[in-house]
């Protein structure tokens, strides 16, 4: 019996001491927590409950020249309240008149507000949506809304900021003005980004249920500063001429894309700049920056530089002769040809360049340069067409001038060269060039930027940039000057000219080359130049004798059928925009009276159209026409078309009137 109460106390004594133990532990980590943690775990409730949060500062403005704004950051709010935060005397004497001022802002009935916020009021609710996406200025009124203006605390006014970046003037000139953004940067704000982003604010907030939160105070703990505003050269009148000129000829001659840029000639300022590109569904848009990206062979643009050369190495005048013979010559077993059938003959040097023979300026090179071609490439090199041009705007296209030296360098490379081919620009480039010799010789950089701003001060100014003082003899430029006026007057772009305003420039007509593809039978097949594909493109000044503005356009793919040379396709927009531009903007003394008129061109096309999509049972008569259209009007009607020669038919193995089949071949003889 003994043993057994001596056994009852030692447990009762075990247990006593390991709850006593207890007991201790507990104080202790009471005690610990208390006095020798309790800051740091004082520290991490507050950070569950309080947060820092980031108030982004408004990216920097970007307007054109004249003041008009291009892109700006626009603030959007979110509101909310936290209805437990107001008194409910407050709440109960102006819930009825908060009701209808947001009845009077947002849309709906003083009623479907007064339910709801009553409802909030009843379920406790401390993050009630009240609008998403409001503006800046509907959010400053709102504040003074009844019980909102009581503030965060006391009203449980409670605003979510956020920024979107809008184009006021719509998607003109979209790819220039650019963005920085998830897609990367791109333009103008793409160059400019870290002068543009500011700095962010800050701003405490508070955690009042699961993943809500409220700004503790009215007044933030640093305000944020917004960017710096860009001040460019685009002037909106001119952006609009241009862009409209442009799209609307695309839209005729279903081209697949095209650009038109604007330059101010002393400055180097860009007035306007537009590039369009087609979508599937034929509409277009600002789809990539063409005039600062796509390097590409130009055609006979690039015969000025040839010109230029000769005349300013003194090794012809302007009244040389040069035989053109009969429009067509071999070079080591390559064909040049004049789109003029049978040639002009014997013509002076400035005529080649009126009439853009290619036979005349091929002639020129091959005499004066072709055992020195290393001399008319140090005058490219002076041109302004070795080196990209060095734009702060990501993307611009490396040009391509071939050396003597080089692997690809072949017994014809430098009289290809001379009328456009196996070089490549970009249109910013050949602007940069026909601007200098509108300019007395000067090249100056395109420039898109004049100033950088910020909270109204200028910041830093853009000065023009001179690239070459002098590119070539005031001798050289004045000829040069006066042929490129005689294009327009009396030569390949007289379809533009006009009396009462004056233009000077020069037409291009290019093939493209295709690169290699597979045919049929998966086989690669080499590169060639295209039949069918064309880039069109005039690049010029005006007025010619006293120049402020230089222009280039040029047109990617137009619809062949409808037309695709320089002059008919590109020349017309030019003069459009000079046109627009004498008109809105006057220049100088110049009457200016007459409308931009395509009808000669609409007028032939739609005869040519009729003929088209009539429906043939028998052979027509072709007899006459242009080559290509007689191939395209007998290829639709079912025929297979062989043609001998260049120029129009002259005569059809099939005769007029006969029954045909489908498939069945007719020989064209062309001359």
């Amino acid at each position: 019996m003994a043993t057994h109460k001596k056994s009852i106390l030692t447990k009762f004594y075990l247990v006593s001491a390991f709850v006593a133990f207890i007991l201790i532990a507990v104080v202790f980590r009471v005690f610990t927590i208390q006095h020798l943690e309790g800051d740091r775990y004082r520290e991490l409730s507050t950070e569950l409950t309080i947060k820092q949060d980031t108030i982004f500062a408004n990216k920097g403005n970007v307007y054109a020249a004249d003041g008009n704004l291009l892109a700006t950051s626009m603030s959007k709010f979110t509101i909310r309240m936290d209805v437990l935060a107001v008194d409910g005397n407050v709440f109960e004497e102006n819930v009825g008149a908060l009701s209808l001022e947001l009845s009077k802002m947002l849309g709906k009935s003083s009623s479907y507000y007064q339910n709801k916020l009553r409802k909030a009021k009843k379920r406790r609710n401390r993050y009630l949506l009240i609008a998403r996406n409001i503006g800046y200025t509907d959010y400053l009124k709102m504040k003074q809304f009844p019980i909102f203006n009581k503030g965060v605390y006391r009203g449980g006014f409670i605003a979510d900021q956020k920024t979107v970046r809008a184009h006021p003037i719509g998607k003109i000139a979209e790819r220039t003005i650019g963005y920085d953004d998830f897609r990367g940067g791109a333009g103008i704000e793409g160059a400019f980004a870290d002068y543009m982003e500011g700095e962010n604010g800050l701003r405490w907030k508070q955690k009042i249920a699961k993943n809500q939160w409220k700004p503790i105070n009215d007044v933030n703990e640093k305000e944020p500063i917004d960017g710096h505003d860009i001040i460019t050269t685009i002037d909106v009148n001119i952006q609009d001429i241009t862009h409209h000129a442009l799209l609307r000829r695309l839209e005729y001659f279903e081209a697949d894309h095209g650009c038109a840029v604007v330059m101010e000639t002393a400055t180097g300022e860009i007035k306007a700049i537009s590039n369009l590109g087609r979508t599937s569904e034929g509409a277009y848009y600002e789809k990539r920056n063409y005039a600062v990206w796509e390097s590409h062979e130009p055609g006979s643009t690039f015969k000025l530089a040839s010109l230029m050369a000769a005349l300013d190495d003194k090794v012809i005048d302007t009244s040389t002769v040069v035989d053109t013979e009969k429009g067509r010559i071999y070079i080591h077993n390559r064909k040049v040809e004049d789109s003029h059938k049978g040639g002009y003959g014997k013509i002076s040097a400035a005529r080649v360049f009126e009439v853009s023979s290619n036979v005349g300026i091929v002639k020129i090179m091959k005499k004066n340069y072709d055992h020195r071609p290393q001399k008319f490439i140090e005058k490219l090199e002076k041109y302004g067409f070795k080196e990209p041009i060095g734009f702060s705007i990501k993307g611009e296209g490396k040009p391509f001038v071939p050396e003597p030296e080089d692997k690809s360098w072949s017994k014809i490379s430098l009289e290809w060269m001379s009328w456009g081919y196996g070089v490549s620009l970009t249109p910013m480039q050949i602007l940069m060039f026909y601007n200098a010799v509108a300019n007395n010789g000067v090249m100056v950089k395109p420039m898109f930027i004049k100033e950088l701003r910020r909270q109204d001060k200028t910041e830093k100014v853009f000065e023009t940039e001179i690239v070459n003082s002098k590119i070539a003899s005031k001798e050289t430029l004045m000829k040069v000057r006066k042929v490129m006026e005689n294009v327009v007057v009396k030569g390949t772009a007289q379809n533009i000219y006009s009396p009462n305003f004056s233009m000077a420039g020069k037409t291009g007509t290019a093939k493209k080359y295709i690169s290699r593809t597979k045919d049929k039978n998966g086989e690669w097949q080499g590169g060639y130049y295209s039949s069918k594909h064309y880039v069109a493109s005039f690049a010029g000044f005006f007025p010619a004798d006293n120049p402020k503005y230089s222009c280039i356009v040029v047109v990617h793919d137009p619809k062949k059928e409808k037309g695709y040379y320089g002059a008919t396709v590109a020349a017309p927009i030019f003069k459009e925009i000079a046109q627009k531009i004498y008109t809105t903007t006057p220049i100088d003394n110049q009457s200016v009276s007459d409308e931009v008129d395509f009808t000669s061109i609409e007028k032939q096309y739609e005869k040519y159209n009729i003929k088209l999509n009539k429906e043939y049972k028998r052979i027509p008569n072709v007899y006459g026409m242009i080559g290509m259209d007689a191939l395209s009007l007998l290829e639709n009607i079912g025929l297979k078309v062989k043609l001998s020669g260049m120029g129009r038919v002259k005569s059809q193995s099939l005769k007029k009137g006969v029954r045909f089949t489908k498939g069945s071949t007719i020989i064209l003889k062309l001359s």
